[in-house]
């Protein structure tokens, strides 16, 4: 309400604060984040994209992380309302509608799906816990129908489908290929089907956060001791929580001594990314160049790419979660040689599956990607436990939805 309206009328021609003002705020505030990461955007410029003064931003939140929280129950309270179908009695149906609604939502609130992949890592406790509440609320919906499907199904290997098929929902977010909306939802709710539809996998341990370290190398052994403490400390805590005088004192030198191998925290940063970049191109060169047919090369770098986010979680991680956070040259770059990646699945898949569209194959593949990225941070990186083994073969169900 403006200050006009609380006593006399406003002056005609002025300006009125709109109502959903606050709303406003919160859903630019999710987009810039998710375009830029939480620690990258200033309420100046979140003030400056809804077309108000920075101080202004104060009659709707006292800081920054109070527009987080709103943005994220906002994302939360949306989802929620739109999957409440318990007037639905035939499980099937029911679960159609769920998959639909989420496809619809998906592409609908594209632009934030990074708040549910990512950004909601810096809530505080209370606030993630209810983040996760609302999101187990959620999983439960569709995993009650499912199992009135199918009752041979325990409780745990239902939830694990549905956790799949929420990851394919999330895999939208995730990159920028264009897509009419109206074939995007199909093809989400066809690949969510057919998680659902998937075999369970093999009993799976929980996660501990613990995942190998990169291997040490002759001359250079202390400055890889440092990327390889500093990758595990960016995927625990987050890039911007951590401090050099915290990446020394894990690789066991002090702060000042970091200097002398990397010129600041972002070159760690960016050091970790070309790492990255190079496991992904040595594995997808060995799955290729080993391929009798474009078929067993699709397999071959499927199981590569589990077999990377399983060895090197934590550095996959940091790859996904942290570009927003690079040098902007190095951003360019990398995120170049990442659209490169994804191009050369993309024309892969085309060639196996002669009627699929270009900008359908770039869906399915980032869905089947996120899908690795996405499961192995719930699991313990142990193959052992059979999951890359059922992750191998969801991947490859996604592709071939």
């Amino acid at each position: 309400m403006s200050i006009a309206a609380a006593g006399e009328p406003a002056p005609a021609g002025a300006r009125k604060r709109p109502k959903n003002r606050k709303s406003q705020l919160a859903l630019a505030a999710a987009e810039m984040f998710c375009e830029r990461g939480y620690h990258g955007v200033s309420l100046d410029e979140i003030a400056t994209a809804v077309g108000i003064s920075g101080p202004a931003i104060y009659r709707h939140f006292p800081n920054k992380y109070a527009m987080l929280v709103h943005a994220n129950r906002q994302l939360v309270e949306a989802v929620r309302a739109a999957t409440d179908l318990s007037g639905r009695d035939d499980p099937r149906a029911r679960l159609d509608e769920l998959l639909a609604v989420l496809a619809r939502l998906a592409v609908e609130h594209r632009r934030v799906a990074g708040l549910y992949q990512w950004e909601w890592r810096y809530l505080e406790p209370e606030h993630r816990e209810e983040f996760l509440a609302e999101l187990g609320t959620l999983a439960a919906r569709l995993t009650a129908p499912l199992r009135e499907l199918r009752p041979e199904l325990s409780g745990r290997d239902a939830h694990a489908l549905v956790r799949a098929a929420l990851s394919v929902f999330g895999s939208l977010g995730t990159h920028r290929a264009a897509i009419a909306r109206g074939r995007a939802e199909v093809i989400l709710r066809r690949v969510a089907w057919a998680m659902l539809s998937e075999e369970p996998a093999t009993p799976v341990l929980p996660a501990t956060g613990h995942s190998e370290p990169e291997p040490v190398r002759g001359m250079t052994a202390r400055r890889e001791i440092l990327l390889a403490e500093s990758i595990k400390l960016f995927h625990r805590h987050g890039y911007h929580a951590v401090g050099v005088e915290d990446i020394g004192r894990a690789a066991g030198i002090n702060a000042s001594s970091v200097y002398r191998y990397f010129p600041g925290k972002a070159d760690i940063l960016a050091a970790a990314f070309y790492r990255a970049t190079e496991r992904v191109a040595e594995t997808t060169a060995a799955a290729l160049a080993g391929a009798d047919g474009d078929a067993d090369a699709l397999e071959r770098m499927v199981r590569s790419y589990v077999e990377l986010t399983f060895e090197r979680s934590a550095l996959v991680s940091v790859y996904l979660a942290e570009n927003n956070n690079l040098p902007e040259a190095d951003r360019h770059e990398l995120r170049k040689v990442q659209r490169l990646h994804v191009e050369e699945w993309v024309r892969l898949l085309v060639r196996l599956r002669s009627g699929l569209a270009v900008p359908e194959a770039r869906v399915l593949v980032h869905a089947a990607l996120n899908l690795a990225t996405d499961l192995s941070r719930l699991v313990r990186s142990d193959r052992r436990s059979g999951m890359d083994q059922h992750l191998t073969r969801l991947m490859l169900t996604v592709l071939r939805a």
